[in-house]
């Protein structure tokens, strides 16, 4: 089934906002710092007796981009669940257009809308893949290696590539870099392998960029700012190998720009950093009508952000391997009951139910929740109303 015309209006009862605290296995190390746990907003939409749920990921501080986990919360709270509970809406894209006039706040937005696709889908009883557009059972899956020692990051390819893990991708950083690269390609001359730097570099550095060239990557993803698609563009003049935009693509105009620019040859779809699902299928639609492939990246999410992603990569142009890799290798027990684990570099697609296809684990969620409030609050109880004092004029 294609994208499916199917209309079922619900009618949004209720809503319950969730602040979550998962410890990580091991710490995870990038060009900007270093996360211990994963902190989230969960968000939760009910409707007809159904539950749909969304996963925020955004950070606590902003050093992925600009957008936080209490500035996410606070636009929730104050603006963005007034606004759609007590509504009904024929299907998400009519949801979408209600939040699309708000600026910026793509995370906080995709949130709404994530859970609103499960919450229909559920309510259609299909599976989210079908009314995305998406089709098979499994999807390919690469695995993300923080940065440590050489020594360390070659134990971990081996221990990876063993597990059969479709594309092993380095995070660097000025100093980490090359020697790494070349440590990992002399051992392992064939596997699939890209670097991410996650914008620390400038055009100055275009000489050892340039060496990366020699090595036989897939796609070096993010090396310069952010928010600079224009740079990408003169690097990408400069290298032989394809360079992958994420930060840099907030909106479908930011895609068109790097595409019709040649910044990217690569692009790394997120879900919540685009918005939601309808910005990320026109994303997807638009890098495939330029012959781009396409990728889903993570953001070491739970189990709910994991099945998100994981329907998203079944749509055709996700040809290249994502990091929807195993929970486990990130959190000794995750929030959901099933077990999103690969075999052999595939990652099956959750099939529990409609919508996502996963379903919380209600004790352990309660166990990690650090704060947790319902929409609209409860009413307070029943009783005589104190009038106020009169007071002398």
């Amino acid at each position: 089934m294609t994208r499916s015309n199917l209309r079922s209006a619900l009618r949004i009862e209720s809503a319950e906002l969730r602040l979550v605290r998962l410890p990580l296995v091991t710490p995870f190390v990038i060009s900007t710092g270093t996360m211990q746990d994963k902190i989230f907003p969960l968000l939760t939409l009910r409707a007809d007796g159904i539950e749909g749920y969304g996963e925020g990921v955004m950070d606590p501080l902003p050093d992925y981009l600009d957008e936080t986990v209490s500035g996410s919360m606070a636009l929730l709270r104050e603006v963005l669940l007034p606004q759609v509970i007590g509504r009904s809406f024929a299907n998400p894209q009519e949801l979408e257009r209600l939040l699309s006039p708000w600026r910026g706040h793509y995370m906080a937005r995709a949130m709404v809308e994530m859970a609103f696709w499960d919450l229909w889908a559920k309510s259609l009883d299909l599976p989210l893949q079908t009314l995305l557009g998406g089709q098979g059972e499994t999807v390919e899956v690469g695995v993300s290696l923080g940065i440590g020692t050489i020594d360390d990051t070659l134990s971990r390819v081996e221990a990876h590539v063993a597990q059969g893990y479709r594309r092993i991708k380095l995070k660097v950083k000025p100093g980490h870099d090359l020697a790494l690269v070349k440590a990992v390609r002399a051992a392992h001359p064939t596997v699939p392998l890209s670097v991410d730097a996650n914008s620390c570099y400038t055009l100055a550095d275009t000489g050892m960029l340039r060496a990366l060239d020699d090595h036989a990557l897939d796609y070096i993803e993010q090396p310069l700012a952010w928010d600079d698609i224009h740079d990408h563009a003169t690097l990408q003049q400069r290298l032989r190998t394809p360079i992958c935009l994420d930060e840099c693509i907030r909106t479908v105009a930011d895609a068109r720009k790097a595409l019709q620019s040649d910044a990217a040859r690569v692009i790394n779809i997120k879900v919540g950093r685009s918005g939601g699902y309808g910005p990320s299928l026109r994303i997807h639609d638009l890098c495939a009508a330029f012959d781009v492939p396409v990728w889903c990246g993570g953001m070491l999410e739970s189990g709910i952000g994991r099945a998100h992603n994981i329907h998203l990569s079944t749509l055709p142009n996700f040809t290249k391997p994502g990091d929807t890799s195993s929970a486990s290798r990130y959190f000794t027990r995750d929030i959901i009951e099933q077990k999103l684990e690969t075999q052999d570099g595939l990652m099956p697609v959750p099939q529990q139910g409609a919508g996502i296809g996963v379903t919380l684990d209600r004790a352990y969620l309660g166990e990690r929740t650090l704060s947790a409030e319902v929409f609209p609050p409860p009413r307070p109880a029943s009783g005589p109303v104190s009038q106020p004092e009169s007071r002398p004029a």
